[in-house]
């Protein structure tokens, strides 16, 4: 049975394992088109990410960690430059009939799973998981994902009902940016 909650310090190196298994850079090529990770965290990032925002929440099939998905507030991000550029687009952007802030919106993702367990309901779970410990503090959810990820954006549309709000550009690099209403429990999950 697989396990979700929150990640504590003990799960790091499980984590990072997960995270260099399919990170862009080390990903092997043929694995590429079934979906990657495209930011390396350090083991300061995560503990931050664990112990400042409580966003890291993970999947757990025994004591493997099959699955990690990433949320903070934009503060939390701001120290990238691809989310400072997020973070000052803000404004310009409406969803849900709301103009986007830092206040009433956060960043979600990345997201990684194990291709072993892909297509078996862990990103509809994780997802909700993670949903249920951030809507306590934000009406809206804002992520990224790049074009050159096809799988991701339609995992994350088709099964998770994340809505496309725009693409945009930066350093060479083409991204959809997608919203989801925190209020809506993801359709498909079963965590009870």
């Amino acid at each position: 049975m697989i396990v979700y909650r929150c990640a504590n310090a003990e799960d790091l190196e499980g984590i990072k394992e997960l995270q260099q298994k399919y990170h862009v850079s080390t990903i092997k090529e043929e694995y590429k088109k079934d979906g990657f990770v495209t930011t390396l965290f350090t083991d300061e990032q995560f503990l931050a990410l664990i112990e400042k925002e409580n966003g890291l929440v993970i999947a757990l099939d025994g004591d493997k960690i099959i699955s990690y998905a990433m949320s903070a507030s934009w503060e939390y991000w701001s120290e990238w430059p691809l989310f400072r550029h997020m973070i000052q687009d803000l404004p310009n952007t409406e969803y849900l009939g709301q103009r986007l802030s830092t206040e009433n919106s956060y960043q979600y993702g990345p997201v990684c799973i194990d291709m072993e367990y892909r297509g078996r309901g862990v990103l509809e779970n994780i997802f909700e998981y993670s949903r249920r410990l951030m809507v306590k503090r934000y009406p809206i959810l804002i992520t990224f994902i790049n074009q050159i990820n096809p799988r991701s954006l339609k995992a994350h549309t088709d099964k998770v009902g994340l809505d496309l709000i725009k693409t945009f550009d930066f350093n060479d690099n083409h991204y959809y940016e997608l919203g989801y209403d925190m209020n809506k429990p993801v359709k498909g999950a079963s965590l009870e």
